[in-house]
């Protein structure tokens, strides 16, 4: 058996007790790390190669210091092995193989041993003390947490939460909320990180989900579910809105979160330093969301273009100063609110737009399909903007257009299929000058047109199409921000246009509205015969081996 070492019992067991209650972690890991600590120093007086176990009892506080030995027939290495006569001194039914307990004499640990003992005990204890946290902190995500300001370094505030720290980084902060230290704060829990210095806490007063929580803190129909909150955008001390439904036809969730007199969205305005916010009904009709969510403007009409995902919006002119706001932050919260691009013009600006696009499919017909000024009047009237609308239309859809017989409709129809065909016919001899191969036109929902864009783009061969991601191929180009020049016009801005950004880059046909579900197809197809080599790979290995 291994010996006792001499020491202060109940100081060891008072310690270890101290240590545990103050970083409030288990007794279990002081009592781990002392006994660490005791074999480090063991092996520091006795040499290192020793395999050296300690032992406190926690409840005795008994230390037992012992080296674990080989039982060998012929001993090589002293430190660890022992032979059969000496083993069998120590325990008389060891055998050859065994590992046995050699016990030690007490060990008078001096000012050096001690001291690193001491770091040794620290060490295990800070990152039991890091464990704690983090395991207290990574299932608190989207959690309000309340703390006091413990201080500010390079911008960012540091805050302490009792059992840990956490930052709300400079960009997370509400613009010109001075932070004083001392002070109490509130924010959300945005994301735990474990760290080699501890669990990274993050926190924010600016994210809009910060607002959300606040808000079912005030109103206690959000918290019970009664009424939801199904869109937020915000602009950080300084304008906010939500979206909020009722799942009780009987209870109003715009008056039940502005409250009597204002009471609790004022609750709310206070902890955000003054944050203006606009609680607006939120519908499933995009549409309509979109005329509530640009209150207090009034709103004429509104379009909705799916394909480009886009919603024009269209305002009386005394309207568009107030529809677009100080800075296009209106627009821009209600594109953020609605998840949609919003363009905003005068009922002049979209009449102009509505002549022009008119006049533009007018003269394309006219050319295309040789006809007269009237006849592709009445078309675009009818809402035919695209030669394969005319094309594959129902022959009864195009005959029954007030002036057109069967005759026409059929005449019509063949003209603008030989337009097709002759765009198709240019584009196919362009893309062979490209030199875009003849196995890419075979792969479904490629026109012509597609091909000879790729081409230009460098894309020639199955190989050069199969490298490309989904999104490298289909993504929409998002337009560059127009502005105008006369500050007499107003500002004309685009909802989706911060300061200082840059425009984004679209997939090679992002241009022709093709679906994700068809991008993936081509993709696909494309890397169709890297697959069919494979079989002929393995036969042709096979036959070298046998060879």
């Amino acid at each position: 058996m291994a010996s006792a070492i001499s020491a202060n019992k109940a100081e060891l067991l008072a310690i270890a007790n101290a240590v545990a209650t103050e970083k409030m972690i288990d007794k279990e890991i002081v009592i781990e790390a002392m006994e660490e600590a005791i074999q480090k120093s063991a092996r520091n007086r006795y040499g290192a190669e020793n395999d050296i176990r300690a032992k406190l009892d926690p409840q005795t506080g008994d230390l037992r210091l012992w080296r674990v030995v080989e039982v060998v027939e012929e001993v090589e290495d002293y430190f660890k092995q022992v032979d059969l006569k000496a083993a069998q001194k120590l325990e008389e039914d060891a055998k050859l193989g065994d590992f046995i307990v050699d016990p030690l004499p007490p060990v008078d640990l001096g000012r050096i041993d001690a001291q690193s003992a001491k770091q040794v005990i620290f060490q295990k204890v800070r990152d039991a003390e890091r464990e704690r946290q983090y395991e207290e902190f990574k299932d608190r995500a989207d959690e309000v947490i309340t703390g006091v300001i413990k201080s500010v370094e390079f911008g960012h505030v540091i805050v302490n939460l009792g059992r840990a720290e956490g930052v709300i980084r400079r960009d997370q902060q509400i613009p010109r909320e001075a932070a004083r230290v001392g002070e109490r704060v509130r924010a959300i829990i945005t994301k735990v990180e474990r760290n080699n210095r501890g669990p990274q806490i993050f926190l924010s007063r600016a994210h809009p989900d910060f607002m959300r929580k606040l808000f079912a803190q005030e109103v206690p129909e959000i918290y019970d579910g009664i009424i939801q909150i199904k869109a937020a955008a915000r602009d950080p001390g300084s304008r906010a809105k939500i979206g909020v439904i009722s799942n009780d036809s009987s209870i109003d969730p715009v008056g039940a979160c502005v409250g009597m007199k204002g009471s609790r969205v004022q609750a709310v305005v206070q902890e955000l330093q003054g944050e203006k916010i606009d609680i607006i009904p939120w519908s499933e009709d995009t549409a309509t969301f979109v005329v509530n969510a640009l209150q207090p403007a009034t709103v004429a009409r509104v379009v909705l273009d799916e394909d480009e995902g886009r919603i024009e919006v269209v305002v009386p002119d005394d309207q568009l100063s107030l529809a677009i706001g100080r800075r296009g932050q209106n627009v821009r919260l209600a594109s953020q609110l609605t998840g949609h691009q919003i363009d905003i013009m005068t009922e002049e600006e979209a009449s102009e737009k509505r002549q022009k696009e008119f006049a533009e499919r007018s003269k394309m017909f006219e050319e295309e399909l040789d006809v007269d000024e009237t006849l592709s009047q009445l078309l675009v009237a009818e809402g035919f903007a695209e030669l394969e609308e005319v094309a594959y239309v129902q022959l009864e859809e195009l005959g029954a257009i007030e002036g057109f017989d069967d005759e026409l409709a059929e005449e019509l129809q063949s003209r603008a299929l030989e337009a097709i065909e002759r765009h198709e016919s240019a584009a196919r001899e362009e893309r062979r000058e490209l030199g875009v191969d003849d196995a890419i036109a075979e792969i479904p929902h490629l026109t012509e047109v597609m091909l000879v864009t790729l081409g230009k783009a460098g894309i020639k061969t199955l190989d050069d199409l199969a490298d490309l991601a989904t999104d490298e191929l289909i993504a929409k180009k998002r337009e560059a921000p127009k502005r105008r020049q006369n500050p007499a016009e107003g500002p004309r801005l685009r909802a989706d246009v911060q300061p200082k950004r840059t425009e984004d880059k679209g997939g090679v046909l992002g241009e022709y509205g093709l679906t994700e579900e068809q991008g993936n197809e081509i993709i696909m197809a494309a890397r169709a015969h890297w697959f069919e080599d494979e079989p002929d790979t393995q036969e042709a290995a096979d036959a070298d081996s046998t060879t």
